[in-house]
């Protein structure tokens, strides 16, 4: 590989309700490639937190999760993480989900609004995405200010279904004003901003958020980035690293971050 230090630190197992794999397979594909880090981030909905028996599923990634870092030791750096869906929804389980267990890194979403399904299940017509995009900027803002998290994962996620539609063209720069708000959030509370490089391998094709986004993180003064595959599978696992780097050094980073215990670990790209 061209970069030293490749690390995906956007990850799902079988534990997430979504997940496919089994934390050693994850694992295995990870130090297959050659990464230098690997961060599990099971998904936890908050606003589902106690219908859905999250905490069950977080206990057991977190248990496989040691036994993983244990085998691999010295090997393949394996970071305990949490992607805390919706934690403004419901505080009280979100702070029941992190006293779970000694979290590496917690990936602050917004899969859906108050009140409506993940964006995945909405239909999207020219005349809502603009309500829904205003409301979607709304509740990212809620989010960044209740600081809740160490990075904010792909902040233009709807961005990344209503792409389906080949009706409705919408870029971020449409709502750079809002967007702004909640970068500036980010870069006054020290948080750092996630270069999602899923979309890469679906019908957007760019990460999320797109280098607009990341240059302007830099210009307001953003200085950390953490990159993810959030691969779901292991045939995922490290997919489109490299072609984010490559993003990240147009924009001017030199260094991308990993965390241990929520301490934000620079690492140059090069």
């Amino acid at each position: 590989m061209k970069y030293r230090f490749i690390s995906d630190s956007h990850t799902h197992s079988e534990y997430s309700f979504d997940g496919k794999e089994k934390i050693m397979m994850m694992a295995e594909r990870a130090y297959q490639l050659g990464l230098y880090s690997l961060t599990i981030t099971d998904h936890c909905e908050c606003q589902e937190y106690y219908q859905q028996q999250v905490g069950q599923s977080l206990r057991g990634a977190v248990r496989d999760l040691v036994k993983a870092r244990a085998f691999y030791q010295n090997r393949l750096k394996i970071y305990i993480g949490i992607e805390l869906g919706q934690p403004t929804q419901d505080p009280a389980a979100a702070k029941e989900a992190l006293s779970l267990a000694d979290y590496d890194f917690v990936l602050g979403s917004l899969h859906n609004l108050r009140g409506e399904q993940d964006f995945y299940f909405l239909e999207y017509t020219p005349d809502n995405v603009p309500e829904l995009l205003d409301r979607y900027y709304r509740e990212l803002l809620e989010l960044a200010v209740s600081n809740s998290f160490d990075s904010l994962a792909h902040l233009t996620y709807p961005y990344r279904y209503i792409a389906a539609n080949p009706e409705i063209s919408v870029r971020p720069e449409q709502a750079m004003e809002q967007i702004d708000a909640v970068l500036e959030v980010l870069v006054r509370n020290h948080r750092a901003l996630e270069v999602n490089t899923s979309g890469l391998r679906q019908r957007i094709h760019q990460t999320l958020p797109d280098e607009t986004v990341v240059r302007r993180f830099r210009e307001l003064g953003g200085k950390y980035v953490t990159i993810g595959s959030d691969a779901h599978r292991w045939g995922d696992v490290g997919a489109g690293i490299e072609e984010g780097f490559e993003m990240l050094l147009r924009c001017g980073f030199t260094h991308f971050t990993v965390y241990h215990q929520h301490q934000p670990e620079m690492l140059p790209i090069l």
